[in-house]
């Protein structure tokens, strides 16, 4: 592991993304075929392939605790060195040294191979004396680190946070590199087999077209963006686009292999035992196949709105009431393979005819209706499709090329959706935290409060998208100068109320979370205001008014 941490350290010491591959491809290079496998991951900042859908279930405190075990890590060395770094392993790294009283473990050579031996280990601990044991495991690995930079990165890779400026198709590129393949055959090797250690093997032997689908490890969702809703729209003049409805619910990707049934969600985590009755439906089917769609709730015919889902989420229990008080359907939009064709670059046309024929539609699952859009349809032939799809209940209207390939995990202009934001509130920021990844020595996560009757502030939502990296920065320094003494909690803290914002959202709901007694869906910064006082935020009654007239909305009022 030594060789590789110092590849780590190189690959963080360059900007530049051909450098990065360089050195990446090179070491990779000098692997036998049982290190490559588990380095490629590691590089991924993933313990285990995404396929196995494995957890090492070990929290910070425990790796802490066997730092201090075995290297007499104190409090206060653990405090100033994350008070530095805002990272676990660039905190405890530096802190190595020889094992207090486990002398033995550095008889051990760590390996990435060892290292991941011990993965397993760690993940396949159960019972009673499972944190015990997780503890052990987590000992004898940190003893077995000889060097700063090893106990760095091994602890990187326990908390799934390289921080090296390495993304994942970096990695494929790399691989590319190293073994002479095309970066378009890894990446489409790694969705085909869901593990990008077994493809980094199968590429140095040339073996990539022996890989075969294997269903139960998620793809990234294909991504639309937005389009402003007004009177032209220049770009679906050209081409032929299917236009659909945009569902208000949860992006859902299955995964269907006879009995077998996976649901995973945009996170990529597995979702199947929140939706049972979904999972059911897709059993029913004939075919093999990996789905992308949306889960809606529906009500005799009529779709209800995204909060009669909120019941259902992250729900570990779902009972006989849940299932009849919140009936779902899974609106299926698209096919990524049927049996063992994979069907990334086949056009969207050819997928939904093919989906057609493969979906067997039932009481719970839906084949998403689609109309064929023109090049040249008219502005007010668009805004009509948007507001027949929200008449339908729904969030607004998609529109996706008919030539499109499925291109996971990108946002381009294959895919465009149109809707409207509910509204924006002025609001203040009250609260502020420390971000993480790159943002990690910033202060890029607020929370942020509207005005109550008394002209109190009361919290209402927190937002961390919308500001560029310099507003950020530029903001850091005055929280730091401005923050309330006593008030903090972690990493985050209170702040004087001075910084107005505007944050736009997509829905208001009643919400035991916040002092307002509401919470907003997805929450985004549209600007800094500068130009309004504290006194001139939005109040509790306008919250109250939007609410009402969503609800109105909804009803048909």
């Amino acid at each position: 592991m030594i060789a590789f941490a110092r590849t780590c350290a190189a690959i963080a010491a360059t900007s530049s993304k051909l450098e990065k591959i360089a050195i990446l491809a090179a070491h990779l290079r000098e692997l036998d075929d049982e290190n490559l496998a588990a380095a490629a991951r590691f590089f991924t900042g993933n313990p285990f392939a995404a396929r196995e859908q494995k957890q090492l279930s070990v929290g910070g405190r425990t790796i802490i605790e066997a730092a201090q075990r075995v290297w007499g890590v104190t409090d206060a060395q653990l405090r100033a060195g994350y008070r530095e770094h805002g990272d676990l392993g660039d905190a405890l790294g530096p802190l190595v040294r020889e094992p207090l009283n486990l002398g033995l473990f550095r008889a051990e050579r760590l390996t990435p191979a060892s290292l991941a031996a011990g993965f397993e280990e760690i993940a396949a601990a159960a019972g009673r004396s499972a944190g015990k044991r997780r503890l052990d495991l987590c000992e004898r690995i940190l003893g077995a680190c000889t060097e700063q930079l090893e106990a760095t990165y091994v602890i990187k890779i326990m908390t799934s946070d390289l921080r090296i400026g390495l993304r994942e198709g970096l990695v494929h590129d790399a691989i590319a590199a190293a073994f002479d393949q095309t970066p378009e055959r890894i990446r489409r090797a790694v969705m085909v087999a869901g593990d990008v250690g077994a493809v980094a093997r199968a590429a140095k032997h040339g073996e990539l077209d022996t890989l075969r689908i294997h269903l139960g490890s998620p793809i990234g969702f294909m991504l639309a963006s937005p389009i402003v809703y007004g009177e032209t729209y220049p770009d679906l003049e050209t081409h032929r686009w299917f236009a659909e409805d945009k569902y208000d619910g949860i992006r859902a990707q299955a995964h269907v292999d006879g009995a077998h049934v996976a649901l995973f969600s945009r996170t990529l985590n597995d979702v199947t035992h929140s939706y049972p009755e979904i999972a059911a439906a897709l059993r029913c089917q004939s075919r093999t196949m990996m789905l992308d769609g949306e889960i809606i709730a529906v009500r005799d015919g009529k779709v209800l709105p995204f909060r009669t889902l909120q019941a259902r989420l992250q729900r570990k229990e779902i009972d006989a009431r849940l299932l009849a008080d919140v009936p779902l359907q899974y609106a299926v939009f698209d096919a990524m393979a049927i049996d063992d064709d994979f069907l990334l670059d086949v056009p969207l046309h050819e997928r939904r005819a093919r989906l057609a024929q493969a979906l067997a539609p039932n009481a719970h699952l839906l084949l998403a209706p689609f109309e064929i859009v023109e090049p040249g349809t008219s502005g007010d032939t668009i805004n009509a499709r948007f507001s027949a799809a929200r008449s339908r209940g729904h969030e607004g209207a998609m529109f996706k090329r008919a030539d499109a390939p499925y291109v996971p995990g990108r946002r381009g202009k294959w895919w465009l959706k149109l809707k409207r934001e509910l509204s924006t509130l002025d609001v203040v920021i009250v609260g502020v935290e420390w971000g993480h990844g790159k943002r990690a020595k910033v202060l890029s996560d607020y929370t942020f409060a509207v005005r109550g009757p008394n002209d109190d502030l009361l919290t209402i939502g927190k937002a961390y998208s919308g500001l560029t990296d310099a507003e950020i920065a530029a903001l850091t320094p005055w929280f730091l100068e401005h923050r309330i003494d006593g008030r903090s909690f972690g990493r985050a803290f209170a702040v004087e109320p001075r910084i107005v914002l505007e944050v736009a959202f997509d829905i208001v709901q009643k919400s035991t979370l916040h002092q307002s007694g509401y919470s907003l869906r997805f929450p985004r910064i549209v600007r800094i205001r500068d130009d309004k006082p504290v006194a001139e935020i939005d109040t509790l009654a306008n919250v109250d008014a939007i609410y009402e007239a969503m609800l109105e909305r909804e009803r048909g009022d």
